[in-house]
């Protein structure tokens, strides 16, 4: 399970890959708003071969890695293992059952403001609700999730079903994660005191909703997001956070690749297949696209220079 938290009677190991050396040497650091605090010896692995089957794997990989996912998590997958894809976007479940069985996967929402640092340090900056779902659906096994994340004080609600979890998580990350990369490398701040970003961030996250009501309706679900309580409650806690840094932003800033298929290319594609019209994720999706490839040299732009090449129309 992740990084050294405890809960009573397991024992919790994490497979980390590059940051081993830093988490041995020098311990785990969480800086949080609720206290901060230090693991001096957390159980890390650098290969999940050392760790072997458990009851519990918590894969929190970037979207960008779901295609290595598997082969990460199958060393450690026995009889009666359950795996929880605690990442971002839509579509991580769908491609873990491709691999593992059905009953076995979970997904979790994690509505947290967390950044890493430097190698072994965690800033934890407001919130902390996880919610969970189940990849078919199965409430006892939800709530026996939720029962262990609550006996470690993780705040977790068990939601209606994995779909409504996943596109309540789009309706933040789709607008303040997509406007931070097509603004050009911008702050949570800037977007609520811009009037027109305001009013992008506004109209993208009711054309997830509309979006994730229709794929709610198509698998038989009689729950529903409810889009003006949405909008009221995301907008409220996005102004307490202050000039946020979204995790896309951080990503674009440093040249890693962005999570821009399962935070907003699945989600178009799945309201294009249902008839849904979502012109500003759309916008946003090929925007931050482009934004991808150029910042990977896969894109050429033009440079100061460009305009005085032959042949130039003014």
């Amino acid at each position: 399970m992740a990084g050294g938290w405890r809960w009573p009677g397991t024992t919790c190991g994490s497979s980390c890959g590059a940051s081993c050396a830093a988490w041995r040497a020098n311990g785990l650091r969480v800086l949080s708003k609720d206290g901060d605090f230090r693991l001096e010896r957390p159980q890390v692995y650098a290969d999940p071969r050392e760790i072997g089957p458990v009851e519990w794997v918590i894969c929190a990989l970037k979207a960008t890695a779901i295609g290595e996912a598997a082969e990460l998590i199958a060393p450690c997958v026995g009889r009666e293992t359950r795996i929880v894809a605690l990442m971002n976007g839509l579509g991580n479940e769908q491609r873990l059952a491709e691999r593992f069985e059905g009953w076995r996967i979970f997904g979790g929402m994690a509505f947290v403001c967390i950044n890493r640092g430097e190698p072994g340090v965690i800033h934890h900056l407001d919130y902390g609700r996880v919610s969970v779902g189940h990849f078919e659906d199965d409430a006892g096994m939800c709530e026996e999730l939720a029962a262990l994340l609550q006996s470690g004080g993780i705040e977790t609600v068990v939601a209606p079903n994995l779909r409504f979890a996943r596109w309540e998580k789009l309706c933040w990350n789709v607008p303040f994660n997509g406007l931070s990369v097509a603004g050009g490398g911008i702050g949570t701040r800037t977007v609520l005191e811009d009037p027109e970003l305001r009013r992008m961030a506004e109209g993208a996250m009711r054309e997830v909703v509309r979006a994730g009501n229709a794929d709610l309706a198509a698998a038989g679900s009689a729950a529903r997001l409810d889009g003006g309580e949405l909008v009221a409650r995301m907008f409220a806690q996005t102004e307490a956070m202050g000039d946020y840094r979204t995790s896309m932003v951080i990503d674009y800033v440093l040249g890693r690749p962005l999570e821009v298929e399962a935070i907003l290319g699945n989600p178009v594609r799945r309201a294009r297949e249902l008839g849904v019209e979502v012109p500003r994720m759309e916008a946003l999706y090929a925007l931050v696209r482009h934004a991808d490839l150029a910042r990977r040299g896969e894109r050429r732009l033009l440079g100061a220079g460009s305009a005085e090449m032959p042949g130039a129309v003014v």
